[in-house]
C-alpha cells in the first residue's frame, strides 16, 4: 500500500490524491485513465477484467484503503475525486496485481476530506500488453469527521455458512441490500467472513422439502486446506451482486473468527477432522489469514503484518475498536481456571494492554467494541474431536465468579470502571441470531464494572441457531431475542431469520440509537442510549 502524495498545485482543493510511486517506471502515464486521455483500442482477449468489483475500508483520519482484483498480471490504476463526474480527479500511481496475491491489489489513499464523500474508480492495465486496460469500476466512501457529527453504521457477520451460499432464486445475499439502503458510513463485519470448513453444493433440501439452489465453484467443493482454496472461499462471496453493490458504496471494517480457518480452532491445535489431510490448524490459519488480507481492504501494520486488532476514529462522536479473539487465545478447555494462565487467555496480554490504553485515550463520546465473539452467551466447542465440556467463547456457563477466559474480561471491565471510561458498547455476531443484552453489576456475581450494552446480529447468509444459554457472571439481562425459544436449530435463510444491527449517533444530542433488523430491513428492536457525561 502506498500513501497519497500532496498535489503540487491547486492548493485550494479539499483533498489530495495520487499514490507514492513504486518506482519512477511505475507511474501512471498521461493516457492511463479516463478524463482527457486519448482513447486506446484494445482487444477483449488482452484486456484485463474486474470480476469482483471494488471495495474500500479501514477509513480513518483522511485515509482509506481501495481494493480490487483482476484476472491477470496488471497494474491497478486509481483516480479519486470529490464529485461523481470525476471532474478534476487526481490520478494515482500504479500498483501491481500479481499471481503472488491472486491478482488482488490495494492502495491507501490519503488526504481525503473529513466528513465528506469521496469518489474513486479503478482500472487495470495489463503488464504483458501495455495500453490494454480494463473498463473503469467506480465506488464511493464517506470519510470520518474530525468534529462532532451524526454517524450511522451497520454490523453483522456469518456469511455462507452451513452450505447456504448464493441462491439467485432467493435474491442472493439480500441482507447486504437491506444494509445498503441504510446508507451507513461503514460496515463492521464481525467475523466468519467465509466458512472454509463447509462446502457449497448445487442443491440442498430443507427439512420441510423446499429446494435451495446455490451458485457453486471448485473452491467450495471441499473444505479449504491450500492457500488457493482459502482464496476461492473469499472470491465466492464476491460473486453476489448485492455484496458487490454494497462494497462499492460502504467501507468495510473487518475482523475474523473461527470459520476463516476451521470451526472453533485455536493456535497450535492438531485437529482430528477426517475431512482434512492437513491436521495442523497453524498451517490452515496462516493460509486463511493471508487470503483474508488479500481479499479485504485492510491496512497492514508494517511493524506487525499479521495484526488484525486495530481502532478507527470517527471524530468526537464515535470510535470503533476491532478485536482479535482468535490469534492469541489459549486452547479451548473446560474454562474454569482460577488464575489467568496461558489457556485462560483470549485477547492475550499485549492486545489487552493495547485495548485498555486505547480506551483510556479515546476522545469519542461512544466507544464501540467490535468483538468477534459474544460476552455472556455460552458457546460450547461441540466438535467431535474435542472432549465434552469444552468451551469456545468467554463464558463457561457456571454463573459464578469469573474463571477461565472470564478473568481477562473482568480485568478489562474493572479497568473501564476504575478510569471512568464512559459509553462503552459491544457489538458482535458468531451465534447466528439477533439479541440485545444489558449487563448490570447489581444482577452479577462479579460487580466491579460499569453497566454496558451488548448487541448481537447475524447471520448474513447461514443457518440460524440458538438461543444459547446466557452466563450470569456479569449480570446480563436479555432485552431482546430475535428468534423464538425452542426453535429448531439450523434453519435455512428461507425462513428469514437473518439479521443485522444499525447504530446511529445523533451529532447534536450525542444519543446512540441501536436497532436490530431482519433480512429485509424491518426493524425488530430499538433502544436509544443517552451518553453518560
Amino acid at each position: 500500500m502506498y500513501p497519497c502524495r500532496p498535489p503540487l498545485h491547486r492548493a485550494r482543493r479539499r483533498f489530495i490524491g495520487g499514490l507514492g510511486a513504486l518506482a519512477a517506471t511505475a507511474l501512471v502515464s498521461p493516457r492511463a485513465l479516463p478524463g482527457g486521455a486519448p482513447a486506446i483500442i484494445t482487444s477483449e482477449q488482452t484486456r484485463p477484467k474486474i470480476p469482483y468489483g471494488v471495495m474500500s475500508g479501514d477509513t480513518t483520519a483522511g485515509r482509506a484503503i481501495v481494493w480490487s482484483k483482476t484476472d491477470r498480471p496488471a497494474r491497478m490504476l486509481v483516480e479519486v475525486a470529490d464529485n461523481k463526474a470525476f471532474n478534476n480527479a487526481r490520478r494515482c500511481a500504479a500498483v501491481p496485481a500479481l499471481a503472488a496475491t491472486d491478482f488482488t491489489a490495494q492502495v491507501e489513499v490519503s488526504g481525503l476530506p473529513a466528513g465528506e464523500h469521496a469518489f474513486y474508480r479503478v482500472m487495470f492495465e495489463a503488464l504483458t500488453d501495455r495500453g490494454s486496460r480494463s473498463e473503469a469500476v467506480s465506488g464511493r466512501l464517506w470519510m470520518p469527521p474530525t468534529d462532532r457529527r451524526s454517524v450511522t453504521f451497520v454490523f453483522s457477520g456469518d456469511e455462507a455458512g452451513q452450505g447456504w451460499g448464493i441462491n439467485p432464486d432467493f435474491g442472493g445475499y439480500r441482507l447486504y441490500e437491506s444494509m445498503r439502503r441504510e446508507q451507513p458510513a461503514f460496515f463492521i463485519h464481525s467475523g466468519d467472513q467465509i466458512y472454509a470448513d463447509y462446502i457449497i453444493e448445487a442443491e440442498v433440501r430443507t427439512d420441510d422439502g423446499r429446494l435451495w439452489k446455490n451458485l457453486t465453484t471448485p473452491a467450495k467443493s471441499k473444505v479449504a486446506e491450500t492457500l488457493d482454496e482459502f482464496r476461492g472461499n473469499f472470491a465466492y462471496n464476491l460473486l453476489d451482486l448485492n455484496k458487490r453493490r454494497f462494497a462499492a458504496e460502504v467501507p468495510f471494517l473487518v475482523q475474523w473468527d473461527d470459520h476463516e480457518t476451521r470451526n472453533n480452532w485455536y493456535p497450535g491445535q492438531i485437529h482430528g477432522d477426517g475431512r482434512y489431510r492437513e491436521r495442523d490448524t497453524t498451517v490452515l490459519a496462516a493460509h486463511g489469514r493471508q487470503a483474508m488480507f488479500e481479499y479485504n481492504p485492510m491496512r497492514i501494520d508494517a511493524s506487525d503484518p499479521n495484526r488484525i486488532y486495530r481502532n478507527f476514529d470517527y471524530g468526537e462522536s464515535l470510535e470503533v475498536f476491532m478485536l482479535d479473539q482468535r490469534s492469541y487465545r489459549g486452547r479451548n478447555s473446560p474454562n474454569r481456571q482460577t488464575v489467568l494462565d496461558a489457556d485462560a487467555g483470549f485477547l492475550g496480554a499485549t492486545q489487552t494492554a493495547w485495548m485498555k490504553q486505547q480506551l483510556l485515550a479515546s476522545r469519542a463520546t461512544w466507544k464501540i467494541i467490535a468483538s468477534d465473539m459474544p460476552v455472556g452467551v455460552v458457546v460450547e466447542d461441540l466438535n467431535t474431536d474435542v472432549p465434552k465440556g469444552t468451551f469456545e467463547a468467554l463464558a463457561n456457563g457456571d454463573d459464578g465468579p469469573p474463571s477461565g477466559r472470564e478473568l481477562e474480561l473482568a480485568s478489562l471491565l474493572t479497568f473501564i470502571k476504575t478510569h471512568d471510561i464512559r459509553n462503552v458498547v459491544w457489538v458482535t455476531a458468531d451465534v447466528h441470531y439477533a439479541a440485545a443484552f444489558y449487563y448490570q453489576p447489581e444482577r452479577a456475581r462479579f460487580t466491579d464494572f460499569k453497566p454496558f450494552w451488548e448487541f448481537i446480529a447475524g447471520p448474513i447468509s447461514a443457518g440460524t441457531y440458538g438461543p444459547n444459554k446466557v452466563d450470569l457472571t456479569f449480570g446480563p439481562q436479555t432485552k431482546f431475542l430475535g428468534i423464538p425459544a425452542g426453535m429448531k436449530l439450523g434453519r435455512s435463510p428461507l425462513d428469514g431469520f437473518q439479521f443485522y444491527g444499525r447504530g446511529k449517533v445523533d451529532g447534536a444530542t450525542q444519543t446512540l440509537t441501536v436497532s436490530l433488523h431482519d433480512l429485509d430491513g424491518q426493524q425488530l428492536y430499538s433502544v436509544t442510549l443517552d451518553p453518560e457525561v
